[in-house]
């Protein structure tokens, strides 16, 4: 038997000189027609028509709602979900917990929804929480906007309120929802960056889109980096309808508030995080279910009149808009606790399924475009993630009320349908199952017959086209920590985009015409000409400043949940950890004892003292405070421990409160640090006042500017 080799198949650019560029560049093109280069090319759909219109849906009348019609909008979306297999495309690193809604009494003026007038019953809910931008594997802390989806398992069937951390969103019309995604998504060509967006595409897009300025001057903002799932306000984003047994309709849009107040980490904190523990968020959710701290939110809505739709200085239809709470305040309607996790992450996390088509009656739809498109491409992409229609038989998704109609078969069918009737109306099967008339008891949903006399057109509402008086009122309103954090996020940001004449379109044609002292300081930091005006004319508006935006003004006013380091080594005092252990017990807050290793410590007394994890173990970034007790062995043995005076360090630098109790008053020679309103020393009970005051105040902010200049 010959073992000779066989040659190897040849090449078609075999023996190509490597000098003979123009002849191998031939070669490639004849070879690879597949590859689409769309410079100088008309826009068209995937069946060749060029299209028209790439920013707005066919609607029936400027502000009416978006047309089943509408062959492009219905193309490019189904493309779009069905892109990723099977991850989601959008909110695919996610985590969720099961729990109930109760009611806080009946709001059978608003809604006939059923859920919404027992005070006495528990509606079952799944929440799942999100980030947008990354995959899976992506980390917890990045700055992004944050899903909150709600599903309802109410008896009346599933209610999703499918939403956002933002109230706000970068788009107007959904038809433009794959352009943005697809802009903000890691760059095409190297899968870079990961769940972030500080690159050119995203900054690109948003600079081109104005009506993005909000949502963008939001995700700059300390919103974009919540400090826990826990701590996060939710909205529906959209207006909605409620509407109620005698058929009278408002417009309503959804909030969350949480019990625990809203607030978020520093920036220096979440990048440490985001490589210290991927899992932070999800972390701190499982284990606070677990321990029995239990998250709450309240649900309000805020409640517009019919007569009233067109009272506001802005377009109630237009999704990247708020009704200030100072314009329309929020009514509470019932609480949300969540109280227990799941029990497989596949099977419920990541199988459920979430739509904004699912409603029920009492609750109906506006003619938002962005919420038009939405109710269609849920449901496209479920079909295609959860492999067929089917996806409500999963368990997760599967109502606590009957389901019964003729749909049959298709893939990982479950339910075995008796009977030979697969239609309506029939007579073979006594014509069950039959449809309820509205007006019978419990009965059937009726969509609200509003009125529509209009041409179908595509064009964006002329009340659409402010873009500029929001976001002013956004930024006016923060503190002034916070707008610093704005400031620094859009120069950190902007600062990785590669193409300066990006940068300089978003600081001279977007935040010019916001604030004129934001786009010069960002303008100053990436090196800039300040622009000396805007690009168009600044409207005004009835309200300048909305104190409920600022997070300064959203916290709990208690330590409830908030989680203490106790930093110790051999020779500690005893009786100051149990006393400190105690104080926060107390508060319902909770303490851990770190050590230089695993190893137990030994107090000044000989007890041995087993901890909780080293100091490398669990980071300053895992805790919201640090409390160093006294003990001259112990003090002396961390002043030259560099992992603890790191410790000590970043947690300063992360504004954090920092309590030094007996001889550790000694570490602020060795720090060189200065105490302040968090940074607190003593030996007594008004150490520990002090301390938790500033714990509940959740950042020194007075710090900040010192804390900068500090090594961490």
């Amino acid at each position: 038997m010959s073992t000779k080799k066989p040659a190897a198949p040849k090449s078609a650019l075999a023996g190509t000189d490597t000098l003979d560029r123009t002849n191998t560049n031939a070669k490639l093109d004849s070879l690879e027609k597949f590859r689409s280069d769309a410079t100088e090319q008309a826009l068209r759909t995937n069946q060749g028509v060029k299209v028209a219109d790439n920013q707005n849906t066919l609607k029936g009348g400027a502000r009416g709602p978006s047309l089943l019609e509408d062959f492009i909008m219905r193309e490019k979306i189904t493309h779009f979900d069905h892109e990723r297999i099977p991850e989601r495309i959008v909110h695919a690193r996610g985590t969720g917990a099961h729990g109930y809604f109760q009611a806080y009494e009946t709001h059978s003026v608003l809604t006939k929804a059923g859920f919404l007038q027992d005070p006495s019953q528990k509606t079952p809910v799944f929440v799942r929480f999100s980030t947008v931008q990354g995959p899976r594997g992506s980390g917890d802390t990045v700055r992004d906007v944050r899903g909150f989806a709600v599903k309802f398992f109410t008896e009346e069937g599933n209610f999703d309120l499918v939403g956002n951390n933002m109230p706000v969103f970068f788009i107007q019309d959904a038809i433009k929802f794959p352009d943005f995604v697809h802009a903000v998504k890691p760059e095409p060509h190297n899968e870079i960056p990961t769940g972030g967006s500080a690159h050119d595409t995203f900054w690109d897009f948003v600079s081109l889109v104005p009506e993005s300025a909000h949502m963008v001057m939001w995700t700059m903002s300390d919103r974009a980096i919540p400090k826990s799932l826990r701590t996060m306000q939710g909205f529906g984003v959209h207006t909605f309808r409620m509407i109620n047994a005698e058929g009278k309709a408002r417009f309503v849009k959804f909030h969350w508030r949480p019990a625990a107040g809203t607030c978020s980490l520093v920036w220096d904190e979440a990048q440490k995080l985001a490589g210290k523990d991927t899992d932070f968020h999800r972390r701190d959710l499982w284990e606070s279910i677990e321990r029995g701290d239990y998250p709450e939110w309240e649900l309000g809505v805020q409640i517009v009149e019919e007569e009233n739709e067109h009272a506001f200085d802005f377009d109630l239809l237009d999704p990247t808009k708020i009704i200030p709470e100072e314009v329309v305040p929020i009514t509470p309607l019932g609480r949300m606790v969540l109280n227990r996790n799941p029990d497989n992450f596949f099977a419920e996390t990541e199988q459920v399924a979430f739509c904004p088509g699912h409603i029920v009656p009492g609750i109906d739809f506006s003619n938002d475009p962005l919420l038009q498109g939405r109710l269609f491409s849920y449901t496209d992409t479920q079909i295609s993630r959860l492999g067929g229609p089917n996806f409500h038989e999963i368990p997760i998704n599967r109502p606590v009320s009957p389901f019964h109609n003729g749909q049959r078969d298709a893939q990982h069918r479950t339910t075995i349908d008796k009977g030979r009737a697969s239609y309506e109306p029939n007579s073979i099967d006594s014509g069950w199952p039959k449809e309820t008339p509205p007006a019978a008891q419990n009965g059937g949903f009726e969509t609200y017959p509003e009125r529509i006399d209009a041409a179908k057109i595509r064009q964006r509402s002329e009340s659409f086209a402010d873009h500029f008086s929001q976001a002013r009122l956004f930024f006016h309103s923060m503190s002034k920590h916070e707008q610093e954090h704005i400031i620094a996020a859009y120069s950190f940001e902007l600062g990785k985009v590669e193409r300066e004449f990006i940068r300089a379109r978003q600081v001279n044609e977007i935040l010019a015409n916001i604030d004129l002292e934001l786009a010069k300081r960002v303008a100053q930091n990436l090196g800039l000409p300040a622009p000396k005006a805007g690009t168009v004319e600044v409207r005004q508006t009835s309200l300048d400043h909305s104190p409920a935006l600022s997070q300064a003004n959203l916290l709990s006013g208690d330590i409830k949940t908030r989680k203490v380091a106790i930093l110790a080594a051999n020779g500690v005092d005893g009786a100051a950890i149990d006393a400190m252990k105690k104080a926060l017990m107390a508060e319902g807050a909770h303490a851990k004892l770190l050590g230089p290793t695993s190893a137990p410590v030994t107090t000044a007394d000989g007890k041995a003292l087993p901890v909780d994890a080293s100091m490398e173990g669990l980071p300053s970034v895992a805790f919201d405070a640090v409390f160093v007790p006294g003990g001259a062995a112990s003090i002396k043995a961390l002043s030259t421990d560099g992992v603890a005076l790191h410790y000590l360090l970043e947690a300063y630098k992360h504004l954090k409160a920092i309590a030094l109790h007996g001889e550790a008053k000694q570490l602020l020679d060795v720090l060189k640090l200065e105490v302040d309103a968090g940074l607190i020393v003593g030996t007594d009970a008004t150490l520990f006042k002090a301390f938790f005051a500033a714990i509940g105040q959740h950042r020194v902010w007075d710090r900040e500017p010192k804390a900068k200049a500090v090594p961490a």
